[in-house]
């Protein structure tokens, strides 16, 4: 037996038992056994995306345009998917600023911008409240329909008053419930335990409901699937009810939905909420991004077949939105319509709270609290706590939220659908999608951009979309639906700029994305961050990585006393103690703290009062001089100026920290010239030292013995000329590096041939490998190799390296190896040779001043005798190649397995005149002279 006392207290019932599970679910919290720290439970609380919409309004929408509803749930199920790259980056920075709500993680992304913030939240306000309103109706509705079938619902009416009229209790009672479990802590980036273990077996109950009815439609009024599937098929009414062309705007409104779907989910403040704020753990998002869209799955199965059955049985009533609960009643089931009435009615009251919570966070923290903090009435109360007054706040704002919901239900909600309702409400969502996405992967994405982009957008989707619902419910002169504004056809709001054949949502989000997103880009790209937008923007594009870490930015002083007045006035003591646990001792009252310490205590009253107003009030007591709480609280009237004259100090302390770096810098570079300094007039002193000892001494024996037999005096002559000579290329040497280090090096480049140069050249030392019993094989297998290049340096260079190439070949047998070939627009000439290699360690160490590699037996327990040699040849062969713009290193040998040098040069251009070549390569040495130069 239905009645209005037995709906009314089961109904009650239900609620009551959110209560419980709320309060058990807070309880565990308290002690610490959270029943959100569940991936499962985390999954089963997004699905509050699913409101009444879903369980009344698919079932119409699937009636009257056939799959179309299916994309407001493909979109939800593209973001899961992408939940790796976006959500969870949105997780991870919301966790490390204590983001409250999407105004406050818009606000913080472009600077902490209270101004912002309050446009987010002012617009989600208007914007969300049609959709609070969608579930007030479905719950009227759906109680009207089943206490008044057959007959048609009975609507209230106007002339009876507000107290008449059910939605205004509903919206009551659930204020009520919202303000005790969404409301008990100021932190409102403190988890929600309890409502959202509410929210999860709301889900599970909608669910559970929902699968009823569709069994009991498909299986009990039909004889199953097939049966119905059939006498649809033969009914004439529903020819092509299924097909894409019964989607509105035809292939253009089926990716219009779409896009709008998946961005609404991102930016809907009630899936913010529960996606982000409410998430204890980004881990979970790897299973819900496949239990979620498999719960969208299962909740969308049987909503065709509940769509046909409720055409075909003609005495369920005309209103496809109510097909749910009328398919059942028409059975005459007294258990399965109330299942189904407390099904939708977990589906409106899960999405009231969630949303409810999430629009009071903005409306306190990004409406009220930056207007109440230039109060001067502030003052009346400098000596309380202001937490409990701030919870008031949020409390009013629940009530009033509600209360706006349902004078839209009032005035306008019975013109509209579910359906319609909610997409009204999903293009509004999608305005921050632009300033959200771009700003988390935009570095250069301003405040100016975001805040002109979201204005722009609002008011392109004020235009196209809400401004026709009030028309077309009376309140509005609806003769520009039809004409225009001003007369002007390409001004009306469903063909703007004359765009027909669209369905409305795809042709007002197409307009507005295309004013908000290049408004914001265009914008930007003409205006300069501050120092705060560049460190948050940074902060915000590189969350993900694991090395990024939120550095405080506070460079002031306050004491302890100070910051903890502060804090002791706007979360209380519990929440300040949290806050300098552990300090008792380090931090004296009377002291400075350190930078995180106020760092700590922003983001405590970020929890509490979003980003934008924590800013204002820390910035108020660490910047200048110590400060009172009635100065602190009095200084709040300038804030901008506080702001832009702290913003100067900043850049010019910024800029004398840059200016000692690189003086700092400077000095160390010179200390380590100067080292070096001392280390080549060693090695030189060294080097030059060795050939004059052994010519001076050699000198002194012929000069003395005068009774020297002729072939020693013969040898000895013999070893001072090779000395001298020895001497006299070692000076050589030193003088053609200090001309490469300095760019002053002559060079005389021009156009020649590497084949014919390195055949000359390993015909000049043919006759001395021969004579070190090397075996010298050459593998040209090009006739002409033309490059730009001196062709004595390069000689020079070549031989360099076929001389170090003999001297670390193998003791048996050693060989060496030149090879010319091309390499794309290059010829790479490379001297192996079958020795013991060089380690990969060594391998630059070979181009540094006087460095020479010990050579080894190959037994590996005998050092040979170390190779004749200055060590300066590989260093000047290096940078002569450098100076002709080639390459020289060193690598593996792939056919004698031991080093090979390789010089690379590139090929001389086709036709190039010789004169032209030498005076472009004059030029790149002077640049490269003058780089040198550069300090």
């Amino acid at each position: 037996m239905r009645t209005d006392l037995v709906v009314l207290s089961v109904s009650f019932g239900y609620l009551a038992l959110l209560f419980v599970i709320a309060a058990w679910g807070d309880r565990r919290a308290e002690q610490g056994r959270s029943l959100i720290g569940s991936p499962t439970v985390y999954a089963l609380s997004i699905a509050v995306y699913c409101t009444a919409w879903t369980f009344y309004g698919s079932v119409g929408r699937a009636a009257e345009y056939g799959p179309s509803f299916l994309l407001i749930y493909l979109g939800p199920t593209l973001a899961m998917f992408a939940s790796p790259f976006i959500i969870r980056k949105m997780v991870r920075i919301a966790r490390a600023q204590r983001i409250t709500s999407i105004a406050d993680f818009i606000s913080a992304r472009y600077g902490k911008s209270g101004s912002l913030g309050a446009l987010v939240a002012l617009i989600a306000l208007i914007g969300i409240t049609p959709y609070i309103a969608l579930q007030l109706k479905a719950i009227t509705l759906s109680h009207a329909v089943l206490m008044n079938y057959p007959d048609p619902p009975a609507l209230r009416l106007v002339e009876e008053g507000f107290w008449a009229d059910k939605s205004f209790w509903v919206a009551l009672v659930l204020a009520v419930f919202i303000i005790l479990f969404g409301t008990r802590h100021l932190d409102a980036s403190e988890r929600h335990e309890g409502m959202v273990a509410a929210i999860a077996f709301e889900s599970l109950v909608k669910l559970f409901a929902f699968l009823a009815v569709g069994i009991f439609t498909v299986f009990v009024l039909f004889n199953g699937p097939g049966d119905l599937f059939a006498r649809a098929a033969a009914d004439p009414a529903l020819n092509g009810a299924l097909s894409l062309e019964a989607v509105p705007g035809g292939g253009v409104g089926w990716v219009g939905t779409l896009v709008l779907a998946f961005l609404a989910f991102l930016t809907l403040p009630r899936q913010f909420q529960i996606l982000v704020v409410e998430n204890v753990d980004e881990r979970h998002l790897k299973r819900a991004s496949w239990l979620f869209p498999l719960y969208l799955l299962a909740i969308n199965l049987l909503v065709i077949p509940i769509a046909l059955a409720g055409v075909l049985l003609a005495n369920t009533g005309s209103d496809p939105d109510s097909f749910v609960l009328t398919l059942p009643l028409s059975a005459g089931l007294d258990g399965l319509p109330l299942l189904v009435f407390i099904g939708g009615l977990s589906a409106a009251t899960g999405m009231v709270i969630v949303e409810t919570i999430a629009m009071s966070t903005m409306v306190s923290n990004q409406l009220v609290m930056p207007l109440l903090l230039r109060s001067q009435r502030l003052h009346l109360g400098s000596h309380g706590e202001l937490s409990g007054w701030l919870l008031g706040i949020r409390r009013v704002a629940i009530v009033m939220i509600l209360l706006l919901g349902y004078l839209y239900h009032a005035l306008i909600g019975d013109s509209y659908s579910l359906v319609t309702i909610g997409l009204v409400s999903f293009a509004a969502a999608t305005q921050f999608a632009p300033a959200l996405l771009l700003g988390l992967y935009w570095r250069g994405a301003t405040r100016q951009g975001a805040s002109l982009g979201l204005i722009a957008g609002f008011l392109v989707w004020v235009y196209t979309l809400l401004l026709p619902g009030f028309a077309q419910s009376g309140w509005l002169d609806d003769a520009f639906l039809e004409h225009g504004l001003l007369g002007l056809a390409w001004l009306r709001p469903y063909a703007l700029f004359g765009l027909e054949g669209w369905d409305i949502y795809s042709h007002s989000l197409l307009w507005s994305m295309l004013a908000n997103a290049g408004v914001l880009v265009g914008v930007s790209l003409f205006t300069r961050q501050n120092r705060l937008e560049q460190t948050q923007a940074a902060l915000f594009t590189e969350a993900l990585h694991s090395s990024l870490v939120y550095a405080p930015l506070w460079q002031g002083q306050t004491t302890r006393s100070e910051l903890e007045a502060l804090l002791s006035r706007y979360i209380g003591a519990t929440a300040t103690a949290r806050v300098f646990a552990g300090l008792e001792h380090a931090t004296p009252y009377d002291q400075p703290v350190a930078p995180e310490v106020i760092a700590r205590a922003e983001q405590a009253l970020a929890g509490a009062l979003g980003n934008a107003s924590a800013r204002v009030l820390i910035n108020s007591v660490v910047r200048g001089e110590a400060l009172d709480l009635e100065s602190v609280l009095s200084i709040l009237d300038t804030t901008s100026q506080t702001l832009e004259y702290n913003r100067r100090l900043e850049q010019k302390s910024n800029e004398l920290a840059r200016i000692g770096e690189e003086l700092r810098s400077a000095n160390e570079r010179l200390r380590e010239l100067d080292r070096l300094k001392d280390e080549f007039v060693a090695m030189v002193s060294h080097e030059l030292r060795t050939p004059l000892t052994s010519i001076r001494a050699f000198a002194e024996i012929l000069r003395d013995g005068h009774n020297l037999p002729e072939d020693k005096r013969r040898h000895f002559l013999d070893v001072v000329v090779l000395e001298s000579q020895r001497l006299s290329r070692l000076i050589e040497e030193i003088l053609d590096l200090a001309r490469l280090e300095s760019g002053r090096l002559t060079l005389h480049p021009q156009r020649l041939d590497l084949a014919a140069l390195a055949r000359h050249s390993a015909d000049a030392v043919h006759r001395v490998q021969e004579d070190r019993g090397v075996s010298l094989r050459l593998e040209i297998a090009i006739d002409e190799a033309p490059v730009i290049g001196d062709p004595d340096r390069l000689e020079q260079v070549i031989i360099n390296l076929l001389d170090n190439a003999s001297k670390f070949a193998a003791d048996d047998a050693p060989q060496v190896l030149l090879r010319l070939e091309r390499h794309k627009r290059h010829y790479r000439l490379s001297v192996e040779d079958n020795g013991p290699g060089i380690g990969a360690e060594e391998r630059e160490r070979v181009f540094e001043k006087f460095h020479q590699i010990q050579q080894h037996a190959a037994s590996g327990s005998q050092t040979r005798s170390r190779p004749r040699g200055s060590g300066l040849g590989l260093p000047i062969s290096r940078g002569i190649v450098a100076h002709l713009g080639g390459r020289l290193w060193v690598e593996d040998a792939p056919t004698l397995g031991g080093a090979c040098l390789v010089m690379e040069l590139p090929e001389a251009p086709a036709g190039s005149d010789e004169k032209e070549d030498i005076e472009k390569e004059d030029t790149k040495k002077e640049d490269i002279r003058k780089k040198k130069a550069a300090p």
